[in-house]
């Protein structure tokens, strides 16, 4: 059912153009000449968005969008103008309008504007349903409602629903395994079990076993047969993380798991039938490693079917304020502190920077900002020492020293461990990254994790 958008404005030949435009777009159209008019119809209960002129004979746009908001509290409110400046527009959204528009503005602007504040309607009306209905949606796990976001949202809504494979595309720290969470969490399949793999993080002679499981005695060592992770995925999904690491002499046997759902044990003749979902993910652009020829086409075309591409944390940096505010209380629960809040000037200094890290990388540098903190709000200098990560010096520093007092080998071998340990707290148990701040590749850091015992999955979350 086409949604339906209440245009007020009392220019004939302006409004017959707009009207026209939206119809050409696929919408239902009413019309009203005057607020009052507007107000009435608003009312109704009839429209999902109003586009609302701000001079109009009697009430004017601005006198109306409290009365708007009582007639219909649901609905958002686009205000044109046609005065030269911006200071009508702003008022407008001060008093509660969702945006502005300047006359002349192009139909294109309007189109896209128009589009996400139905998007974030369809969204919002979503949650409400699950609510009603006594559940959360797991999508309010994702924290934002910029417009990109809300596009996000709508768009894992739409796909969580069908039974097709997904591509998570975005870079590191954007959230790739949160929204495969949800996503596993929205679909039919969450009452199956989710398996997750880090491609990156297997290395390469074991992969294979790891995924498609092997048959007794395929190698030496093999004393069983063993499930891999898509059949232990049956009955409901599988996390293929990190999928441009994966090895190209075994991209041919996934394509074939991908398309046919089923594929040979290590050491196997007989194929075995997967009932699995597969989720895949990267932070890699795979358009450009098919063209390196390390990654195939023909495998990337078949994961490129319902795809999601994450933006980054500077692109929708109005998501800043909510975020601080949910990491800022995880931040007090772990930590023990009673902080309140950031100010303004200290989250001036987060909107001014770029977040090359993203998300996790905001999360870091707020609970970075609230180990450094002694009062009750973060400010910029708490920030500044969580940019730098650098604490005062002592002279009893080399005292606790990770391996102090013990033979050089020891010593060495312990510092390596905490720089490790360290690490993975930073990159929450996210190995890749982890290796990254290290200097050394996914396969280095695997063989070290093994050699010093440590769990990278104890530092998630």
């Amino acid at each position: 059912m086409p949604e339906k958008i209440l245009v007020v404005d009392d220019d004939r030949a302006f409004q017959g153009m707009l009207v026209e435009a939206l119809l050409d777009s696929g919408y239902e159209v009413g019309t009203a000449s005057s607020a009052e008019e507007g107000i009435k119809k608003a009312g109704s209960g009839k429209f999902d968005l109003i586009l609302h002129d701000i001079k109009l004979p009697g009430m004017s746009g601005l006198e109306a969008l409290p009365h708007l908001a009582e007639a219909a509290p649901d609905v958002d409110v686009i205000v044109m103008t046609g005065y030269a400046s911006k200071d009508s527009g702003v008022q407008a959204m001060q008093r509660g309008a969702y945006d502005y528009f300047t006359k002349p503005f192009s139909l294109g602007e309007m189109e896209v504007v128009v589009r996400r504040a139905l998007e974030k309607r369809r969204l919002q009306t979503e949650l409400a349903d699950l609510k009603r209905r006594g559940s959360e949606s797991p999508l309010g796990r994702i924290i934002g409602q910029s417009a990109p976001m809300m596009a996000v949202k709508e768009r894992i809504a739409r796909v969580a629903e069908l039974n097709a494979d997904v591509l998570i595309m975005g870079e590191t720290g954007t959230g790739k395994e949160l929204v495969s969470d949800t996503i596993h969490a929205l679909s039919s399949r969450s009452g199956g079990p989710f398996v997750k793999v880090n491609c990156a993080a297997i290395p390469e002679n074991l992969i294979e076993s790891e995924l498609f499981g092997h048959e007794k005695g395929a190698f030496t060592g093999a004393a069983s047969a063993k499930q891999g992770k898509f059949e232990l995925a049956k009955g409901g999904s599988i996390l293929l993380d990190e999928i441009g690491d994966m090895p190209l002499n075994l991209q041919p046997k996934l394509l074939r798991a991908v398309e046919q759902k089923q594929a040979e044990r290590l050491g196997g003749v007989k194929p075995v039938e997967y009932d699995v979902r597969i989720i895949a993910a990267t932070n890699q652009e795979l358009e450009q490693r098919v063209e390196a020829g390390e990654f195939r086409s023909d495998l990337y075309y078949r994961l490129n079917v319902a795809t999601l591409i994450l933006p980054p944390l500077r692109d929708r940096k109005s998501d800043l304020p909510q975020l601080s505010e949910f990491f800022l209380d995880r931040a007090n629960r772990r930590l023990g502190t009673d902080i309140s809040a950031i100010s303004t000037e200290a989250m001036e200094i987060f909107f001014n920077y770029d977040w090359p890290g993203n998300v996790r990388q905001f999360a870091n540098a707020v609970e970075r900002a609230a180990i450094f903190c002694r009062s009750s709000v973060i400010t910029p200098a708490e920030v500044d020492q969580a940019f730098s990560n650098k604490q005062p010096a002592a002279e009893s520093d080399m005292a606790v020293l990770p391996g102090a007092g013990l033979p050089l080998k020891e010593a060495l071998k312990e510092f390596e461990k905490t720089l490790i340990i360290n690490a993975l707290r930073e990159a929450g148990g996210t190995q890749t990254e982890a290796a990254d701040t290290l200097g050394i590749s996914a396969k280095n850091l695997w063989n070290k994790l093994q050699k010093h015992g440590i769990d990278p999955a104890s530092f998630k979350g």
